[in-house]
């Protein structure tokens, strides 16, 4: 049977820019399509190479781990060792998910002359067989992870945030919370609420009484000094239809993770004068997108 390097070179750069891909999307990672694509481009010729055998020692186990490295850090540029394996163990996850579906859907569909050599799968089977396999493997293992995340306890989900206002740094506790949609209307900035009592560090007494009022006051009263950071923010709630609120924006929020330091300059931050934690947890909310890796975002790593 004749085989096209071209073929197989096409074909594994699909598979490993949908890897990659579904890796990047459920790690909620926002990387650049170009650094997937040089990614997959490196490991479809690391395919090539293995299947013409040009240099025998590419087949063993060290250099297919090492090849696994150069993709993650390619496609990610992870900015921590214990990022790094975390991408990569991830990245080995969906690989065996979407090549067990994809290897499912060829067996339903019986392809002629398919055949394996020095570990790369050769036949006649159509590549829309093979990319269909990768995305349903994809679905089954976004579901899978985020069945998992679901069950995760709020401890887990508490993180320790570091906000800075006009050179006044405050340190507490912030829940993830997957239900606050907030955002800032005009630039999509992330919403933060946090309680009175922490806010009582970071801004004056004047403001803080202000931003309690209904409908946020009348921003007239703000100080000259604050007037440039207030947000309007819209919000609904139980009782509540088309409200309004005042959101202060931050310097700095910096949130501490098991692996980096992520720091966001445009998220608000918003009042709330009740507790959130009757065991004093926490004392603020959080959306999810805080927690998102972007490439213009500072990460720096806090364990070597």
């Amino acid at each position: 049977m004749t085989v096209y390097v071209d073929i197989v070179l096409l074909e594994n750069i699909c598979m490993n820019f949908i890897i990659l891909f579904a890796t990047a999307y459920i790690m909620k990672i926002q990387v650049r399509y170009l650094r997937i694509f040089a990614s997959s481009f490196i490991g479809a010729v690391y395919a090539v190479l293995v299947y013409a055998n040009i240099l025998a020692f590419y087949t063993n186990i060290l250099m297919k781990i090492i090849l696994s490295i150069c993709m993650v850090y390619v496609a990610y540029k992870p900015r921590s060792l214990k990022g790094m394996l975390k991408e990569l163990v991830l990245f080995y996850l969906v690989s065996f998910a979407l090549g067990g579906c994809a290897f499912a859907l060829l067996y339903i569909v019986k392809p002629q002359e398919i055949f394996m050599k020095n570990g790369v799968y050769i036949g006649t089977y159509p590549i829309k067989i093979a990319l269909l396999g990768g995305i349903v493997g994809f679905v089954v293992t976004y579901i899978g992870i985020k069945a998992v995340k679901n069950k995760i306890g709020k401890n887990e989900i508490i993180y320790t945030a570091q906000i800075t206002i006009d050179n006044k740094l405050e340190t507490t506790k912030l829940l993830l919370d997957t239900g606050n949609m907030l955002k800032d209307p005009l630039t999509n900035a992330s919403v933060v609420l946090l309680e009175k009592k922490i806010l009582e560090n970071l801004l004056p007494e004047e403001l803080i009484k202000i931003m309690e009022q209904k409908n946020g006051g009348d921003i007239n009263e703000i100080l000259e000094v604050y007037k440039k950071r207030i947000r309007i923010i819209p919000f609904t709630s139980v009782g509540k239809q088309n409200g309004m609120m005042l959101g202060v924006k931050a310097d700095e929020i910096k949130i501490l993770t098991d692996v980096d330091e992520i720091i966001n300059k445009d998220a608000i931050i918003c009042i709330y004068n009740r507790s959130f934690s009757k065991s004093k947890k926490y004392f603020g909310l959080m959306g999810l997108d805080l927690l998102e890796r972007r490439e213009n975002e500072h990460l720096t790593n806090i364990k070597k």
